[in-house]
């Protein structure tokens, strides 16, 4: 009994914390007040971000459309074939992520009991099962169009090593283990990409004018994640050995905190104004190559979410091997796919289909494992 009180006590205080009313409760036990005292913890930026997300798609596809020279202006300048603005959005974007990483920690984090086969699992389902599963989905549901065929298998090989972060910090998952995985993802991208793009691309769907060097590999990765990821870890040791991690924390990170929106908004709308022509004029060929992306990242993250349940994972740990196995690196994909096949290429629009189908289906899971997380230290 003096158990069962103390943890009432716990939840109690947790639940004030979190700015929830305790009466409700009482009030209302069918379990609405759990959504809702969830939906009081997101910041005025958070909340309703489904519905931003897709007013600034439908916006910046109208504005792309028909604005003249959008496309022109925004690819002005690239850095490897990928639109500067675009880069500049990711870095805004995950900057932030990666000033609330403890750095200090992942020694511990990795010293922890089964941290081995956590990172044994995410390895396995990142390299083996997601491009596997997208070579064999691709090829039931395109088998009458390899242009595009190409681009989706092309969207299923490199893991994600950017965007990630910013969606794992918005469902809660683990940022220290993100952190470790997002590491070994982009060694491992450098070295496993282009031989597992060959396996699938010229050896398995036996195709043609494929061409990538692990330099495109490794320079991407240096960008995208490398720059952020320098700035994020300078600045965490610089300010909090200036002012303290209490300042740091609740002042600093509360700053920038909304940055990370801001920045995937800002990516969101440059991504989809530069490909506005190409997916209203293609419509019939986008809604059919969203098919096989909808099912692979639907079977990845149900599928991961199982495992996960099934071996009673931690909540945050859960998000982010569901989070990490079912996200592609978009930018390396659009990279490879403009330079190997050009802008204006087939295969380069259906990798640019990869973030229109991606973007609102990572939101919806962002939401799905959401319900559970009240439902205790493991699900």
């Amino acid at each position: 009994m003096e158990n069962s009180s103390a943890e009432r006590k716990q939840q109690l205080a947790l639940d004030i914390a979190d700015g929830n009313d305790p009466s409700d409760a009482a009030k209302n036990p069918d379990g609405r007040t759990k959504l809702q005292g969830l939906f009081k913890q997101l910041s005025l930026l958070d909340r309703y971000l489904y519905v931003r997300i897709f007013i600034v798609m439908a916006v910046s596809i109208i504005f792309g459309y028909y604005v003249k020279g959008v496309k022109k202006a925004f690819q002005v300048a690239e850095i490897t074939s990928v639109s500067l603005p675009i880069a500049i959005g990711l870095w805004v974007m995950m900057y932030p992520v990666l000033c609330k990483v403890q750095y200090e920690m992942l020694g511990g984090v990795l010293r922890q009991a089964g941290s081995l086969e956590t990172i044994s699992l995410s390895v396995v389902l990142n390299w083996v099962v997601g491009p596997a599963l997208m070579t064999g989905l691709a090829w039931a549901t395109l088998p009458d169009l390899p242009d595009f065929r190409t681009g989706v298998i092309l969207v299923g090989i490199p893991r994600c090593t950017a965007m990630v972060l910013i969606w794992n910090d918005l469902a809660k998952g683990d940022a220290d283990y993100c952190a470790i995985l997002v590491a070994i993802n982009s060694i491992l991208q450098i070295i496993l990409f282009t031989p597992v793009a060959l396996l699938y691309l010229k050896v398995v769907s036996r195709g043609k004018g494929f061409h990538v060097s692990s330099w495109t590999v490794a320079k991407s990765v240096l960008l995208f994640l490398g720059v952020p990821l320098v700035a994020g870890v300078l600045t965490r040791l610089i300010l909090m050995n200036a002012f303290g991690r209490k300042w740091y924390e609740s002042k600093f990170l509360r700053f920038i905190g909304p940055w990370a929106l801001i920045g995937l908004l800002y990516t969101i709308f440059v991504m989809f104004s530069i490909q506005a022509h190409q997916i209203v004029d293609n419509i019939g060929h986008v809604v059919r190559v969203a098919v096989p992306l909808l099912l692979y990242f639907g079977i990845l993250f149900f599928g991961s979410l199982g495992i996960c349940r099934w071996l009673k994972v931690p909540y945050p740990l859960m998000v982010t091997q569901c989070f990490m196995a079912r996200s592609n690196n978009f930018e390396l994909a659009i990279a490879v796919a403009v330079g190997s096949f050009g802008i204006d290429s087939t295969q380069a629009l259906a990798a640019t289909i990869g973030p229109l189908i991606e973007v609102p289906v990572r939101l919806l899971f962002v939401y799905i494992v959401g319900f559970f997380q009240r439902k205790g230290p493991s699900v």
